[in-house]
């Protein structure tokens, strides 16, 4: 009888299991043989071993798109994470409108990151922008500027714009962790007299951790897999200023017909984000082990 059921689980995993395998991991080894080669797309690959790892480092447009990933990680796992926490915890009161409240920071979620991409562009603009123009009319022309073409903060720009969708991602997840956490729990904590502060820092942080895990690691994940809003709104510019490795990847790979260079990058770019996955894993659990 169990020797049946398994052949029935298994006979249910092999089209899942043969498609991940012809789809994903197929590919992403494939890439990996491409980093060892200089490969165009036309001729056939030439296996040239480190080769593109070693161009890679010595690279500026690399290490400024490299910079950049790492301060949309910073950005993505402080801004969003916090925001989203605290819309949390408003919104899990039964406060008037709080499902209205709720669809309309989780909206901007539903649009592709394209489509945000253009929407913010817009919003951008240096004349007749919705930003510039507010500025304006509030009397603070000091601060109208091209928010996409000045190098000083067009990283930034598009950060917000991203950190806007995210936010009500996060806002989701932390909710749901909310919504496990047992009312007893709570009742017998503000019995106890535990302010609303140390009430927040000593029960409702600790047992929301699972839902953290969860937070973190998709924000990490999203920060490094950048690519869509950068390239729609400033396909990297001006000069590699918002550029990050995905789009750079994208550039290489498709663009100037270097496959190999780009799969090297698309290297790096897996190794960084498995990296700081694995790290921010290992000390949860270290954590849960203390």
């Amino acid at each position: 009888m169990k020797s049946n059921r398994n052949k029935t689980a298994w006979f249910f995993l092999t089209g899942p299991l043969v498609l991940y395998l012809g789809w994903v991991i197929g590919p992403s080894l494939y890439t990996v043989y491409l980093s060892l080669t200089k490969y165009d797309g036309l001729s056939s690959p030439e296996f040239i071993g480190l080769k593109n790892f070693y161009r890679l480092f010595q690279d500026p447009v690399f290490i400024t798109s490299l910079v950049n990933n790492i301060k949309w990680l910073l950005s993505f796992l402080v801004i969003p994470v916090v925001l989203g926490l605290v819309l949390a915890l408003l919104l899990n009161n039964q406060i008037k409108g709080n499902k209205l409240f709720k669809a309309a920071i989780y909206s901007p979620m539903i649009l592709s990151p394209i489509v945000i991409g253009l929407l913010w562009g817009w919003i951008y603009e240096p004349a007749g922008g919705l930003l510039n123009s507010t500025l304006s009319v509030i009397g603070l022309n000091y601060l109208t500027r091209g928010w996409l073409s000045d190098p000083e903060v067009v990283l930034y720009a598009i950060i917000a714009a991203a950190v806007w969708r995210h936010v009500g991602y996060v806002m989701i997840l932390f909710l749901a962790g909310l919504k496990t956490i047992p009312l007893v729990v709570i009742e017998a904590a503000r019995v106890d007299g535990a302010s609303g502060w140390k009430k927040f820092w000593h029960i409702i942080l600790p047992m929301l951790r699972p839902a953290t895990v969860i937070v973190f690691v998709v924000t990490i994940i999203q920060s490094f897999r950048a690519f869509d809003m950068v390239n729609s709104m400033t396909e990297g510019g001006p000069f590699n200023s918002s550029n990050v490795l995905a789009n750079l990847m994208y550039i290489e790979a498709f663009k100037n017909y270097r496959m190999g260079y780009g799969g090297s990058i698309a290297v790096i770019l897996f190794l960084l984000m498995f990296a700081f996955i694995v790290f921010y894993l290992k000390q949860i659990m270290k954590n849960e082990v203390d």
